[in-house]
């Protein structure tokens, strides 16, 4: 029998012997057209989208759909903007699977290429990961619809949401009870790129997570600014492409080689970090993000091996002015030139600029909101991070003047000051999808406690026939 065929039987079976309690607990709300609407909208289909679904699945809430812009097999970065051969992750770690042996990605591997071929393997090759996303999905028939990209969410009748749907015949509406935007590094915010480079145009100027043309960096000049490991991937591209030179400018007076994501992952850590006070998720978030995630040697020697490449620590870069053909920068250590501009340099939190939260940006609470940090702890940036209440849902600035928006959860790096690692870390996918379906479920069975009572008042099912005698105790034979 072929292995993969064995897998997929392997998979249907494992979840038949575990799917305990399997009773439907959920009754469709009607929506105001008159159609069922969704108990939860899942909005992303990459990993964390698709392992939302399968926790919601699990938990018998199949009245679901995930929308993804993208096309089928392109959802999430990893055959679009993200650069690197492998996965970073150790082979090892597991993801969307939430503990089911025969689908992790091993089990998947083995089936495909062999045991010895898994243990030959270093990292996961980041379009196989892909690959297996799409199997994932494909052996759990999550019911996903690519192509579709919502553009605005808004409260209506019954409380529930409506989300608008941009797809190529037009504007679709669909209802749901929850939404879960499970949107990864995307999130809710904006591509970073520094402050003295914004003026220039897209022709000279880009971010890593935006599209390159790298072929047509060959014999060009090619300047990446900042030094975390997307920077030195797209630095390795452009010298893979034979760029002439590439310098990569490190606003650090020395690069950061720690991976604090190494040291968190521990169960303690992924599971309780978000049960600590604001001031302890503060303290730590800031720690790590202010790092930022270390490369691994691997990373490095693959821009390091070209004698054209040079790396400039402490080297902020304070301006830059565009030329006829190219741009004169200005840096701490003295001045350069570049043909082009690659930036890898993070993201920002900017719920005005999502048109999905249009219509309730301006009252979603931030960080800054509800802590205030010590002076030596302060930082603006993660001051914007939305401050997320115990099932990732948004929380109100002004409380009453947007409730609805305690049914749209965040499962994405915006998270990340409220749960630690979570929404785009597949280290933590094991603990934090859990965590997210719980709060689902939750709300999900709290808004509808009065049906659940009326059933249980309802119910008279018998659970065994007793006989009894015809006769009065005691009556004479």
């Amino acid at each position: 029998m072929n292995t993969l065929l064995a897998l997929e039987a392997q998979v249907r079976a494992d979840l038949a012997r575990t799917a305990h309690p399997d009773a439907p607990w959920l009754t469709p709300k009607p929506g105001p057209d008159g159609t069922p609407a969704l108990d939860v909208l899942v909005v992303g289909a990459g990993q964390s989208g698709l392992a939302t679904a399968f926790g919601l699945m699990r938990s018998q809430v199949s009245n679901i759909l995930v929308l993804d812009k993208s096309e089928e097999g392109r959802e999430g970065p990893w055959l679009s903007y993200a650069r690197m051969p492998t996965l970073r992750s150790p082979k090892q770690f597991t993801g969307p699977d939430l503990d089911i042996p025969s689908l992790t990605y091993q089990s998947w591997h083995e089936a495909r290429f062999g045991e010895a071929d898994w243990r030959a393997l270093g990292l996961i090759p980041r379009a196989l990961w892909a690959e297996y996303l799409l199997w994932f999905r494909r052996v759990l028939d999550i019911p996903v619809r690519n192509g579709c990209e919502v553009v605005e969410i808004s409260p209506v009748v019954g409380g529930l949401l409506a989300a608008k749907v941009q797809t190529s015949a037009g504007i679709d509406t669909l209802f749901a009870r929850k939404i879960a935007l499970a949107t990864g590094q995307e999130g809710m915010g904006d591509w970073i790129i520094p402050e003295p480079l914004r003026h220039l145009p897209s022709s000279l100027c880009v971010h890593t997570a935006q599209p390159v043309d790298f072929a047509r960096l060959r014999g060009k000049k090619v300047a990446v600014i900042g030094a975390g490991a997307s920077a030195f991937d797209n630095a390795a591209a452009a010298l893979e492409a034979d760029a002439a030179e590439v310098h990569l400018f490190c606003r650090r007076a020395e690069i950061q080689v720690i991976q604090p994501y190494r040291w968190l992952t521990f169960r303690g850590f992924l599971r309780h970090f978000c049960d600590l006070d604001d001031a302890w998720r503060w303290r730590f978030m800031r720690a790590v993000l202010e790092m930022r995630e270390g490369f691994p040697q691997t990373t490095y020697d693959r821009c390091a091996r070209h004698a054209n490449f040079h790396l400039h620590e402490g080297a902020p870069i304070e301006a830059a002015r565009a030329t006829s053909h190219s741009v004169e920068l200005r840096t701490a250590r003295g001045a350069s030139s570049a043909d082009f501009i690659i930036c890898g340099t993070g993201i920002d939190m900017n719920f005005a600029g999502r048109p999905e939260l249009q219509n309730c940006a301006a009252n979603i609470a931030v960080w800054a909101d509800r802590y205030q940090p010590p002076a030596d702890e302060r930082s603006a940036r993660l001051g914007r991070f939305p401050y997320l209440a115990d099932d990732y849902a948004l929380v109100e600035r002004v409380a009453g003047e947007t409730p609805w928006i305690s049914d749209i959860h965040v499962f994405a790096i915006a998270s990340t000051m409220s749960f630690g690692p979570s929404g785009s870390s597949i280290n933590a996918m094991t603990t934090a999808v859990p965590k997210l379906v719980h709060g689902l479920t939750r709300g999900l069975f709290r808004a509808d406690i009065e049906r659940h009572w009326a059933s249980f008042r309802a119910y008279d099912v018998p659970q065994a026939v007793v006989e009894r005698p015809t006769t009065a105790l005691g009556a004479k034979q």
